[in-house]
């Protein structure tokens, strides 16, 4: 990608301007060493956690810079934010600590949590638009004929100042830092990161993580096509056209930018969860993913990831411990046959649970089969250690005189 060396609107002092402004009303969140993460990536892994915001993101300083930056006059007419959730609470949230008027609009799809979060700060909701861009446009037509001033998630210069007294924060607790990896949607994070690091420490290198569903600023920064999906585990960082502004910013400060899988995200989320006992969402593991995929690059240094916000629904967090559990081999479905008389499913169960297995659902089918009559097809959710496991429970059940297989998809 070549550094045109755009005219930049945004500074290392606006970022300093920011932290001032924000002194006392966001939290300096904690900033901690992750012994096991580093051990599993080969690099000393430093942790973010802008989780612990009061709104549970880093949109919180984005937000705030915006709404204290505003006229009298704009303050009275009040704003408009459109987000996914995680901007709409934090610009909800200090609307309602500032006196302001907010009108959010999200997409009709938004999880449940992020809806019901942001209303706990009654601003005027109003859902339009399957995707974030489908909402920002309706936005967008609201600002003109109500007079709102738009907060905009990412693609403005007090948002992105504010965003960007995260590397403060981080590099103000360990000034030794080597590299940033940062989760990327609009890009307004990792700007006002690059930014202000790249101040602070001019040799450190800042690395961004997209989704492989939503690749639009990682395909603006190889110069190369490619479409986005409908929909991403990490609908935080689920932007179909990052900012004008914002590409800039990346274009000139950026190392590269890494893409990861919907797998890979749900996996980092789960190492959280389970490591650092820590709730994200899936943009919040994003940066984890890009480093664990990418951990030759990172060998021996120091890294800081940010753990962009924790605002996952509950049964979506449901879901991906239970696709992970499937994936690591703790949870599996095995076919067995067995004669329709009674007793025999007792005894394959009982071999089960002689093998230490843990059985959590049982489906019997008998018409929808190839086996003789008087047969039927026993589908049974084991719950175990590991894969080496079930393969034991399933040489048990064969040992025993059962046809068992494991039958996942």
């Amino acid at each position: 990608m070549t550094d045109t060396q755009p005219k930049l609107s945004i500074t290392d002092a606006d970022v300093r301007a920011a932290a001032r402004k924000l002194q006392g009303q966001a939290i300096n969140t904690p900033f901690l060493h992750s012994r096991t993460l580093s051990e599993v990536c080969g690099c000393e892994i430093w942790l973010k956690f802008e989780n612990h915001q009061f709104t549970a993101s880093f949109k919180e300083r984005g937000a705030l810079n915006k709404l204290a930056n505003l006229t009298a006059e704009q303050a009275s007419h009040g704003v408009l934010a459109v987000s996914a959730g995680n901007h709409a609470q934090a610009v909800a949230y200090h609307a309602q600590r500032l006196g302001m008027h907010a009108v959010i609009v999200m997409p009709k799809h938004t999880p449940t949590v992020k809806i019901s979060g942001t209303q706990h700060f009654r601003p005027e909701i109003i859902l339009a638009g399957e995707t974030f861009d489908e909402a920002l446009e309706y936005g967008l037509k609201l600002v003109e004929e109500r007079h709102l001033t738009l907060v905009h998630p990412y693609d403005d210069a007090h948002v992105i100042a504010g965003q960007g007294t995260v590397a403060i924060e981080m590099l103000t607790a360990q000034p030794g830092l080597d590299a940033l990896v940062i989760a990327i949607g609009g890009g307004g994070l990792i700007s006002g990161i690059a930014v202000a690091a790249k101040a602070i420490r001019p040799g450190i290198r800042i690395f961004g993580v997209q989704s492989e569903a939503f690749p639009a600023m990682h395909n603006l920064f190889h110069d190369r096509p490619g479409a986005c999906m409908s929909a991403s585990i990490a609908e935080g960082i689920a932007v179909k056209m990052p900012g004008l502004l914002t590409r800039q910013l990346v274009r000139r400060y950026v190392e590269d930018i890494f893409l990861v899988s919907e797998d890979e995200i749900e996996g980092a989320l789960i190492r959280l969860l389970e490591i650092e006992k820590t709730v994200v969402e899936g943009a919040g593991a994003a940066a984890l993913a890009g480093v664990i995929r990418n951990h030759r690059q990172f060998q021996g240094q120091k890294v800081g990831l940010v753990l962009s916000g924790g605002n996952i629904d509950s049964s979506m967090l449901s879901d991906v411990i239970a696709r992970e559990m499937v994936r690591s081999g703790r949870l599996a479905r095995l076919r067995v046959d067995l004669r329709d008389i009674p007793g025999a499913l007792a005894r394959a169960t009982q071999v089960i649970a002689n093998a230490q297995g843990n059985i959590e659902e049982v489906h019997h089918q008998r018409a929808f089969t190839l086996l003789p009559a008087r047969s039927v097809e026993v589908d049974i959710v084991v719950q175990a250690r590991d894969r080496a496991h079930i393969a034991l429970i399933i040489e048990e059940l064969n040992r025993t005189g059962f046809h068992a297989a494991l039958h996942n998809r």
